[in-house]
């Protein structure tokens, strides 16, 4: 257990040395940081790696203001000091945490209400492998597009670990799940994970198959990261008063589409970026967390997939790693 007098004053960190491929990624020495009103300061024993940490290491993702500089979204560790008037946690409390930035690093500050307790029998890495993916999921699936029991829910990239959380999640809550994947074996992982139907996207039409699924009915709910040429295909699948939701544009971020299919089927086309939002906001959707899907984790019916572990100074290779794009669920640094 960590008590403030054993906080040291320096830390490895690792800083994106210039905008640039995996390598640029660097430990460094760095100062510990204070937390400030309402923080906690965390001991990093694991930290999740994460689609923006690339787009940041490339200079298309600045942080935003008041952020640390350094890449990672989630950690998990020990409670190690408080701020001021920070009176949910103690120190020594084993917890898990969304960050705005900071996680590549051996200590990072975050709000108290932006953290979680480690749910039981999680291992660290387990436990960082948590805060960003089902942040997002819980937020785009269920608060905005509203995903209700019965529904069909579609999830583009199911192998990713946005995917794989959004496919137990929306599984657990009593929904069909679709979901496309590049090859046969990860359409085979998110079967297995509790997909209804994976369909692989490079030889099969995902709208086709939707229909076929459906019966003509479509997707009530779809979650796309892809953008580009599938915001018309996804007017397409989605069925009656569906819901899109776009969290990224991994495709490009312009397309073209009919958009009277948009009026016709009375379709809600929203999307949401996480990072920017308020501490408050984060909060909102931690105690939703905390109250839904927290006691899931805690019996193990829903978990994070778990694809490789890299030690911190080598976060240069989980980058190399999700850029392949071979991976299965989440990539982790192990900080400890």
């Amino acid at each position: 257990m960590t008590s403030p007098a054993a906080i040291p004053e320096k830390m490895t960190a690792v800083a994106i040395s210039s905008p640039g491929g995996p390598m640029v990624l660097k430990p460094e020495r760095r100062d510990v940081p204070t937390p400030e009103a309402g923080e906690i300061l965390i001991e990093v024993k694991a930290a999740g790696v994460n689609r923006p940490d690339v787009f940041q290491r490339q200079g298309a993702y600045p942080p935003p203001p008041g952020a640390s500089d350094l890449p990672g979204l989630e950690v998990a560790g020990i409670v190690a000091a408080l701020g001021e008037g920070a009176t949910r946690w103690r120190v020594g409390d084993k917890v898990c945490a969304l960050t705005p930035g900071g996680g590549y690093a051996e200590y990072a500050t975050v709000h108290e209400s932006n953290a979680l307790p480690i749910p039981s029998g999680f291992t660290f890495t387990e436990a960082a492998a948590l805060p960003e993916t089902f942040f997002t999921v819980w937020h785009n699936v269920f608060e905005r597009g509203g995903l209700k029991s019965g529904e069909t829910f579609l999830v583009h990239g199911g192998s990713s670990g946005i995917g794989t959380t959004a496919i137990q999640l929306a599984s657990a809550f009593g929904a069909r799940v679709l979901t496309t994947a590049g090859s046969a074996d990860k359409c085979g992982a998110c079967e297995k994970l509790g997909a209804d139907r994976a369909i692989n996207y490079r030889t099969e039409d995902f709208v086709a198959v939707v229909k076929e699924v459906t019966e003509g009915k479509g997707a009530n709910v779809i979650l796309d990261m892809v953008g580009g040429d599938y915001v018309a295909r996804n007017y397409t699948a989605a069925a009656i008063e569906g819901r899109i939701v776009q969290i990224a544009t991994l495709g490009g971020a312009v397309g073209t589409t009919d958009f009277s299919k948009l009026m016709m089927k009375r379709l809600v086309h929203t999307g949401s970026t996480l990072r920017p939002r308020t501490v408050e906001v984060k909060a909102g959707i931690a105690a939703a967390l905390e109250a839904q899907v927290w006691p899931l984790l805690a019996a193990r019916r829903v978990a994070p997939v778990m694809d490789m572990i890299f030690p911190l100074r080598e976060a240069w290779r989980a980058h190399e790693r999700m850029e392949e794009g071979d991976h299965i669920g989440k990539i982790v640094l192990d900080v400890a």
